[in-house]
């Protein structure tokens, strides 16, 4: 199914949900499905690329994921290890520039020396851009760039009353990125489980009970036919989104 580059997505967010049903489903430990999942991630990544999707910000360790079991969570930093030992050069010959958002200083200093040099070895690429959310959380993000506002204050650099939403959004994990347009779920639940609640506010939200190990381009085609279907009015009438088109 071909999709108009004019309602395709700018920036798609993925909550890649699912791993652990999916291993369980199979009489496998957890880990098994993380590490299905790094297939599904990089067919996005590559449907993506292939849509014109400008930015893709996956939803990959979340600042509550910290509770989960000690093994759970060793074998997903390992696995985000070699990750990004097999997939930085692929993603580098594909012109893709990948970032990293979240609270990373509570990452190993190995994990966050091999993304910071990930990032800087992507860093002049000029094709989609890959986000991948690490220790986040919407709320600590939000949290965050409220702290560094009210430091600029208490140090003179800005005043209180120039504080607005542009101000606020200056500071956050992908601030000079457009919001979302599109937020997929996967795996069945219908939340956004503290996920960029800031980038979120005007986003078309599609679920899907496909679980992340399982997701594929065509499920990505679905999700952006569900977008183009959609007429976006931002607070707008319907006629008004009309009549601005004319």
């Amino acid at each position: 199914m071909h999709v108009e580059t004019a309602i395709v997505p700018s920036h798609v967010a993925v909550i890649m949900d699912g791993n652990g049903r999916w291993a369980r489903a199979r009489g496998k430990p957890r880990h098994s499905g993380h590490r299905a999942g790094v297939k599904s991630v990089r067919e996005t990544v590559e449907a993506a690329a292939e849509r014109g999707v400008q930015i893709l910000t996956l939803f990959a360790f979340s600042s509550e994921n910290w509770g989960r079991p000690e093994d759970e969570v060793s074998s997903l930093m390992r696995l985000f290890v070699e990750a990004l030992r097999r997939e930085v050069a692929e993603l580098h010959r594909n012109n893709v520039r990948l970032r990293f958002i979240g609270a990373l200083d509570q990452l190993s200093d190995g994990l966050q020396a091999k993304m910071a040099d990930a990032v800087e070895k992507t860093a002049q690429n000029t094709g989609l851009t890959l986000n991948i959310a690490v220790a986040y959380g919407g709320r600590w993000d939000i949290a965050n760039a409220a702290r560094k506002l009210a430091g600029k204050a208490v140090a003179g650099e800005i005043d209180v009353d120039a504080i607005d939403a542009d101000a606020l959004s200056g500071e956050l994990q992908l601030a000079g990125l457009p919001d979302a347009d599109l937020l997929i779920r996967t795996g069945g639940e219908q939340r956004i489980s503290n996920f960029l609640l800031w980038h979120l506010a005007y986003a078309e939200l599609w679920f899907t009970d496909v679980l992340w190990p399982e997701f594929d381009k065509a499920e990505f085609a679905r999700a952006l036919a569900h977008f183009a279907g959609k007429q976006r009015r931002f607070g707008q009438t319907g006629d008004q989104v009309e009549a601005a088109k004319c």
